[in-house]
This record gives structure tokens, sequence and C-alpha cells, in this order.
């Protein structure tokens, strides 16, 4: 039995990496733009569940964790930007507000599956239109949900943040890892 991370995502290996020794990655082959919900907390889970059932496929044995997240401002989902005028409206909305970062984790072991939502409220502080600018010449907005990264640049915009940081980060490491005990307990540190 391994232990299978269906993710290319830098930042979850690097967390994963702090309660299991060793797993492989599988990036799941997920068309996230035909993935639907109710909310951005039901979308997380959707989109994790998927990415775990593309990536529990060939690995039917394993303990696989597909994960996603999504930041939610007035109910309304917001991913990774494609363009530089996007990032600005992601972190427009954002200035000065507080919004609800949501990562949906499903951890599958053939027909055993746990699947829940994490939130992490993050309270930015009012932002010139300079300084979101200045972040987006960074190129660090594009690969993150929400266009921004909590342990990166955007750091010096969070006012408050309450909840898991590493949830904001997009895996939460203390609830993954109290799963991952029942279901591969030797797998981890």
């Amino acid at each position: 039995m391994k232990l299978i991370l269906a993710s290319a995502s830098p930042r979850r290996r690097e967390l994963l990496g702090m309660i299991a020794p060793a797993f492989e990655t599988a990036a799941a082959d997920v068309d996230e733009s035909g993935v639907r919900a109710a909310n951005p907390c039901a979308l997380a889970r959707a989109l994790a569940r998927e990415k775990c059932a593309a990536a529990a496929q060939a690995h039917p044995d394993d303990v696989v964790i597909g994960s996603d997240t999504v930041v939610d401002v007035d109910g309304r989902a917001l991913g990774k930007p494609h363009s530089r005028d996007e990032a600005r409206q992601m972190l427009r909305a954002l200035r000065g507000r507080t919004h609800f970062v949501r990562t949906g984790v499903c951890i599958r072991r053939g027909a055993a599956q746990v699947l829940f939502t994490d939130t992490t409220a993050v309270t930015f502080a009012p932002l010139t239109d300079e300084e979101i600018e200045r972040y987006i010449a960074t190129g660090e907005p594009y690969d993150k949900a929400g266009g921004y990264g909590v342990q990166g640049g955007a750091a010096k915009f969070v006012r408050r943040l309450s909840g898991c940081y590493y949830n904001a980060m997009g895996f939460p490491v203390r609830r993954v890892y109290a799963v991952l005990k029942k279901f591969c307990p030797q797998l981890l540190f």
C-alpha cells in the first residue's frame, strides 16, 4: 500500500511531507470547468472528490488524497486567475474585507472514503491599486486560488486569519493527518 497525492501542487507536496515521509504524486486529469456545485464549499469538495476518483482508478489498492481550494467571497468561488485583469479583479474584491478559503479534501482507499471541507477566514487590509499592481507583477497570483498566496508576498496584506493557516495555503494538515491515522498510520511520521 502506498500513499498517493492526486495533485501537482508544490505547496500540497510540501505540506503532506510534514506528516508522511514517503508518498507519490499522480496529478489527476480533471476538467475543473465542468464541475458545478451549489456553493463554494460544495465546489471545493466536489473538485477534491473528482481528483481523488481520477487518481484512484490507477491506484485502487492505495490511499489516495484529492484536494482543491477555492476562495469564497460573498458566496462566489474564486479559482486561479488566468490573466492579469482577472487577478486584479480578484484582489480588488478581497481588499479590506474578510473572505473564506475553502479546501475540499477526499481521502480514499478502495470503497472507503472520507470527504470534508476545511475553512479559514482571512481578512485583508485595505489595498491600494498600486499595491495590487506590484503584487501582480511578481507573477505569484496565477497559480493560486483567489489570486494570492498567504505564504508568499500577499502575507503583508493579511490583517487577520482565523482557522488553519495551512488550510489557507491549500492543505489542512491537522485534519488530513487525523484521517490518515485511521487509513494508514504506518505510512505517517
